[in-house]
């Protein structure tokens, strides 16, 4: 099979892209009760080797996600360690006077939860754009140098390519940088996002 796009269909996956953040910025709305926005900067097809010479050095913390129908294969939210530190204040803004009390195992727990709603939110738009369900397996909490758990990521699925969105959240009271990338089958995947304009409209 081949791993062509058709090259006027490449707009589907920036729809994707942005029906999946907006389902991200309305949970988001919904936890702060802030109007939230999610911002995709950039969407590319890119080699799991370029990825990891792309990134900025340091650890993520963030969820890995099965996807247990087509296209198969995982999404992974990763949040830089500043960004997690946001993210625990806004998640336990509610509970916890002073956040310099806050245990590991709560800011994990934060960052899981929100990392869980963003791929929640990320996935039931892919669903929509393609017409179809997509069911997914218990999220699971990383905490790893980028580079690892990317390449970690992409050999569950022995891709060499992945989907990378490189996305802003706004929340009026915090900034919060999030890294998207998915690994889909690419042979599923490509079937899929062919086939799609060949529906009627």
């Amino acid at each position: 099979m081949s791993l062509m796009v058709d090259i006027r269909k490449l707009s589907f996956i920036n729809e994707m892209a942005k029906v999946g953040t907006n389902g991200v910025a309305d949970n988001m709305s919904k936890l702060t009760g802030e109007d939230a926005k999610m911002e995709v900067t950039k969407t590319n097809f890119v080699d799991v080797e370029d990825i990891t010479a792309q990134l900025d050095e340091g650890r993520r913390v963030g969820v890995r996600v099965r996807l247990m129908e087509p296209p198969h294969g995982h999404i992974l939210i990763l949040f830089p360690e500043a960004s997690a530190k946001k993210i625990t204040a806004l998640m336990l803004s509610d509970m916890v006077d002073d956040l310099s009390s806050v245990s590991g195992e709560m800011a994990r727990s934060a960052v899981e939860e929100l990392g869980n709603m963003m791929a929640s939110g990320f996935i039931d738009g892919w669903a929509d754009v393609l017409g179809r369900t997509i069911d997914i397996a218990t999220p699971q909490l990383v905490y790893a140098e980028a580079d690892e758990v990317v390449e970690r990521t992409a050999g569950l699925g022995g891709e060499d390519l992945a989907l990378f969105f490189d996305s802003q959240m706004h929340v009026p009271s915090y900034e919060v940088e999030a890294e998207i990338y998915a690994f889909p089958d690419l042979e599923e995947f490509v079937e899929m996002i062919n086939s799609i304009e060949a529906q009627p409209a």
